[in-house]
C-alpha cells in the first residue's frame, strides 16, 4: 500500500488520504492557513471480493473522510467552512479512485448516479436504468 508521511511545519499538515490504495485529500485551515490533512484507511483483514468486506471497507472510508473534513484528529485544526461538501468530495474520490464494484454498489446506496456521475465513478449501466 502506498503511503505519503506528513510534513509539520507553522503548525501545519501537509499530505494526502490514502484510501484502499488511492489517495483523496480533505482541506481544513489551521491558523487561517488552508492545509491538507492525512489519514491512512488499510484493507487489512477485509476480503474485498465479499459484500461484507467492501461494507467495512465503505465504514473506513466513510470515517477517514469525516476525520480529515472535521478536525483531521489535531486540536489546532479547525473545520473545513464546509464540512458535508469536503466530505462529499473526498468520500467520492475514494469510491472512483478505489473502482470496486462493490464498494461502488454500498455507495449507490446511500448517493443518486448523478452524484456518482459528477464525481467520475464508474457503474454499470444497469444500476443508471434503475
Amino acid at each position: 500500500m502506498y503511503t505519503k508521511t506528513a510534513c509539520m511545519g507553522a503548525r501545519a499538515v501537509l499530505g494526502a488520504v490514502v484510501i484502499a490504495g488511492t489517495l483523496f485529500a480533505g482541506n481544513v485551515s489551521a491558523n487561517g492557513a488552508q492545509v491538507t490533512v492525512s489519514y491512512r484507511v488499510t484493507t487489512q483483514g477485509l476480503d474485498l471480493s465479499q459484500p461484507a468486506g467492501a461494507y467495512q471497507l465503505y465504514l473506513r472510508i466513510h470515517h477517514a473522510a469525516w476525520i480529515v473534513c472535521t478536525h483531521g484528529m489535531r486540536v489546532d485544526l479547525e473545520p473545513s467552512r464546509d464540512p458535508k461538501g469536503c466530505y462529499e468530495k473526498a468520500l467520492g474520490e475514494a469510491i472512483r479512485s478505489a473502482n470496486l464494484p462493490l464498494l461502488t454498489q454500498i455507495y449507490l446506496k446511500d448517493h443518486t448516479t448523478q452524484e456518482a456521475a459528477a464525481r467520475g465513478i464508474n457503474f454499470p449501466v444497469q444500476i443508471a436504468a434503475k
